[in-house]
C-alpha cells in the first residue's frame, strides 16, 4: 500500500501591500507549523502557495503610482516572499497568478465549463463609475442593505445580516474610488449556478465533518449562505487587468478575480513538478483519491473555500474520470487583532511581517503568535504580550533550562555526556514524560489545536527546569557523582526532545540547540527516547534567547504603529438629499427594556424598545461592542418607519442608530435619560 498523500495549501495572499501579523496567525503560521509536524513523521506533503496579482485593487494602486499593474504585483511579490522566507515558511513553492501556467489552468477551467453549457450569458445591471470610466466590483460600492438598513453593506452582499441582493436594491450607493454616486449600467457576463450544486456541497461537508470534526465557525458560516439559497454567481468582470476571456469578440473582460484565484493552488502545483522536471507529476496529488487535502485560510475566506472551490471542482469532476480531490478540512482560524483594534492599512493600525523581522528575531514572534493563535475566536496580539512571551517563557524557561544545563555539563564533566546509572523515582517520573510526549502532541498537532500542542511542549520544559532543581545538581556534583551524572543525561535527553518537538513552532532555535548537541532530527515519534550516548561531544552552549528591555518595547510602541485617525470626509462628493427627503425618516427615541444575543451570530443582539406606549423587536448588529446586560435602561434613537426586515429568522421592526469606532464595533446613540419615550428627533 503506497503512502498517503498530504496536499496543502494556505490563502492567495494579495499582492496590493506587504502581509501583516493578522495574515500570519490566520493562515499561514498554522499551516506551517502543520506541514513542519508532518515532515517529521516523515510524511508525503506538498505546501502550496502564491500571490494573487489580479483584481480592482491592484490597478487601482497602479493609477495611484502612475504604473502598470505589473510594477505593483512585482513589487509586493518580492516583499511578501521575503517575509515569508524570514519568518520561515517552509512552501515547495511559493507562485504567482500572473504566470502564464496559471492562466492556462484558469481558462482551461473557463472553456471547460462553457463547452459543457453549464454557463450562462446574461445581461444585467451593474454600478458603473462615470468620472473613472469604470465597472465596479460589488467591494468598491458602499450603501445602505436594503434588508436590515445596515450604512456600510456592499453592492450586492451585507456582511452585518448576511442578505443578498440584486444592486439595483441597494440604497445610497456611493463609489468607493471616486466618491461619487455611481449608476447603473447594462453589462454581460458569464455566471456559473452555484445553487445546482448547493444540495452535493452540503452533503460533502457534512460527511467530511462527521469524519474529520470541522470548526464550527466554518459550518455556520456555510449554514448561512446554504440557509439563503445559493445563487448563479457572475464569474467574469469588465476589466482589462487579470485572465482574459478567450471568446472573440468579447474585450476588456476577465476571469473574477475569487474565481481564478483559488484555482492558483493548482496552477503552482503544475509550475513545481514542471521546475522539477515531472510535467505531470501535480496530478499524484490533485487527483489521487487518496490524498488528504487541507485548506488553511482565514475566516473571511471560508466561502470560497467550502463552497465555492467545491463546487468548481464537482463541476470539472463530472466530466472526467480522473477527478480533483476536495478539502478534507478547512480549519479556517478567527481574526487577530493589535493591542485591541482591528488590523487597518487605512487607518495605519498594524505591523507588517517584514518591519517586525527587522528588529526581532523569527521564532520569537512564531511562539508568540502561536500560543494567541485565533482558533476559535478573535484574539489580540499587543507588544507588551509579545515581550512578556519572549522573556518569561522563552528565556526564562525554555532558554534557562537548555544554557543552564549545558554549561553545567561543560564545566564538570568536559562537555560531554555523563553517564546514566540506577534510576530513582524522580528519573523513571522524567523518563516515561519523554516517552509519552510525542503522542500527547501530536494528537494536538492532527487536530489542529497548536496552541495546545505549544502550551504541552512548553510545559515539558518546566518539567525539564523542575527536574533539574529538583535534583540538585549543584549539590550531587560534590555528594554523589553518578546521581548528578545520571541527572546532567536526563536533563540533555529532555533538551533533544524539546528541540524535536519544538522543530514546528521554533525551526531556528531547534536547529540551534540539536546542532549543540552534535545530533541529527529523527521521526516524530521517536523524538522521546534516549538518542544521546555516553561520551558525545557537544557544542559550546549559547544564549539562545536575550532578554527584551521596556525601552525596546517602548520604542517600537512609538514607531512601528501610529495611533489610527480616520481620514477627513470630502463632503462635496456626498449625494445631497432635500430637507424633504430627511422627513421622511421618522426618528424616534426609544428605551431598552430586553436584550438577548441571537444564537449562532456574534454581532447580532435581539432587543425590546419601548417607543411611546408601544413596545418593538429590533435585531441590531451590536453584539461586539455590548454584552446584553449592558443595554438594559440606555434610551436610544431608532428609525421607526422602516419596513420590517429579517435577519436570521428573526424579524426586526426598526434599527437603531449607531456610530463606527475606530476599533471597528457599532456603539448605539444615546439621549439623556429624561426625555421620554416615544420623543421625535429632528
Amino acid at each position: 500500500m503506497s503512502q498517503e498523500k498530504i496536499l496543502v495549501t494556505a490563502a492567495l495572499p494579495y499582492a496590493n501591500g506587504p502581509i501583516h501579523l493578522g495574515h500570519l496567525a490566520g493562515a499561514y503560521l498554522p499551516a506551517d507549523i502543520y506541514v513542519r509536524y508532518q515532515r517529521q513523521r516523515g510524511r508525503d506533503i506538498l505546501f502550496i502557495c502564491g500571490s494573487d496579482e489580479h483584481g480592482v485593487p491592484i490597478t487601482i494602486t497602479a493609477d495611484n503610482e502612475k504604473v502598470s499593474p505589473n510594477v505593483i504585483i512585482d513589487r509586493f511579490h518580492e516583499i511578501n516572499k521575503e517575509s515569508f522566507d524570514r519568518f520561515g515558511m517552509s512552501f515547495d513553492i511559493y507562485s504567482r497568478t500572473s504566470l502564464p501556467i496559471h492562466h492556462e489552468t484558469a481558462l482551461d477551467f473557463f472553456k471547460e465549463f462553457n463547452d459543457a453549457d453549464l454557463l450562462v450569458e446574461k445581461k444585467s445591471m451593474q454600478f458603473y463609475d462615470n468620472s473613472r470610466q469604470m465597472f465596479l466590483p460589488d467591494r468598491y460600492v458602499e450603501g445602505t442593505c436594503p434588508k436590515c438598513g445596515n450604512l456600510n453593506a456592499r453592492s450586492d452582499e451585507c456582511e452585518n445580516c448576511g442578505s443578498l441582493y440584486d444592486p439595483s436594491e441597494l440604497l445610497n450607493p456611493v463609489s468607493k474610488i471616486s466618491g461619487d454616486k455611481p449608476e447603473l449600467k447594462e453589462t454581460s457576463h458569464w455566471f456559473f449556478p452555484f445553487g445546482k450544486f448547493q444540495e452535493r456541497i452540503e452533503k460533502y461537508i457534512n460527511e467530511m465533518d462527521e469524519k474529520y470534526g470541522w470548526k464550527d465557525n466554518v459550518l455556520q458560516y456555510c449554514k448561512g449562505w446554504f440557509s439563503s439559497g445559493l445563487q448563479d454567481r457572475a464569474i467574469t468582470r469588465d476589466l482589462d487587468w487579470g485572465v482574459k476571456l478567450p471568446i472573440d469578440g468579447v474585450q476588456n473582460k476577465v476571469l473574477y478575480v475569487w474565481f481564478e484565484a483559488v484555482l492558483g493552488y493548482i496552477s503552482a502545483t503544475k509550475e513545481l513538478f514542471r521546475l522539477r522536471g515531472e510535467e505531470d507529476g501535480w496530478k499524484d496529488y490533485w487527483q489521487d483519491p487518496d490524498t488528504k487535502y487541507v485548506a488553511f485560510i482565514g475566516k473571511d475566506n471560508i466561502v470560497f473555500h467550502c463552497v465555492i472551490f467545491p463546487a468548481m471542482l464537482m463541476a470539472w469532476n463530472d466530466r472526467h474520470s480522473t477527478k480533483f480531490v476536495l478539502p478534507q478540512n478547512v480549519p479556517a482560524n478567527e481574526f487577530l487583532n493589535f493591542e485591541g483594534k482591528k488590523f487597518s492599512k487605512s487607518r495605519h493600525w498594524g505591523i507588517d511581517v517584514i518591519d517586525f523581522l527587522n528588529n526581532f528575531e523569527a521564532d520569537s514572534l512564531r511562539y508568540t503568535l502561536t500560543m494567541n493563535l485565533p482558533e476559535y475566536r478573535d484574539t489580540d496580539f499587543s507588544w507588551k504580550d509579545f515581550q512578556a512571551k519572549h522573556n518569561n517563557e522563552l528565556a526564562d524557561i525554555l532558554g534557562n533550562f537548555v544554557n543552564r544545563t549545558l554549561t553545567f555539563v561543560h564545566k564538570n564533566f568536559d562537555g560531554k555526556v555523563p553517564p546514566l546509572y540506577s534510576f530513582d523515582s524522580r528519573d523513571d517520573e522524567l523518563l516515561n514524560l519523554l516517552e509519552e510526549y510525542p503522542t500527547k502532541v501530536a494528537d494536538y498537532m492532527e487536530k489542529y489545536r497548536f496552541k495546545d500542542a505549544t502550551l504541552e511542549i512548553m510545559n515539558l520544559a518546566r518539567a525539564g527546569n523542575k527536574y533539574f532543581n529538583d535534583s540538585e545538581p549543584w549539590k550531587t556534583l560534590k555528594s554523589d557523582k553518578e546521581r548528578c551524572s545520571t541527572t546532567l543525561n536526563l536533563c540533555l535527553q529532555t533538551i533533544y526532545t524539546l528541540a524535536e518537538l519544538f522543530m514546528p513552532v521554533i525551526p531556528n532555535t531547534s536547529a540551534k540547540i540539536l546542532k549543540v548537541l552534535n545530533k541529527r532530527s529523527v521521526e516524530w515519534m521517536n523524538a522521546g527516547k534516549m538518542h544521546l550516548n555516553e561520551g558525545d561531544q557537544l557544542g559550546t552552549p549559547e544564549i539562545l534567547f536575550k532578554k527584551i528591555e521596556d525601552s525596546t518595547i517602548d520604542e517600537m510602541k512609538k514607531t512601528t504603529a501610529a495611533e489610527p485617525v480616520i481620514d477627513g470626509e470630502d463632503f462635496e462628493k456626498l449625494d445631497p438629499i432635500t430637507i424633504d427627503e430627511f422627513f421622511k425618516t421618522d426618528l424616534r427615541v426609544a428605551e431598552i427594556v430586553e436584550a438577548e444575543r441571537v444564537k449562532k451570530s456574534e454581532k447580532l443582539i435581539k432587543v425590546m424598545v419601548l417607543l411611546g406606549k408601544e413596545k418593538r423587536q429590533l435585531i441590531a448588529g451590536i453584539g461586539k461592542a455590548y454584552e446584553p446586560e449592558q443595554l438594559i435602561g440606555k434610551k436610544v434613537v431608532m428609525v421607526a418607519n422602516l419596513k420590517p426586515a429579517k435577519l436570521m429568522g428573526l424579524e426586526s421592526q426598526g434599527m437603531i442608530l449607531a456610530v463606527e469606532t475606530l476599533e471597528g464595533s457599532l456603539n448605539v446613540v444615546e439621549v439623556d435619560s429624561s426625555i421620554k419615550n416615544g420623543t421625535k428627533v429632528k
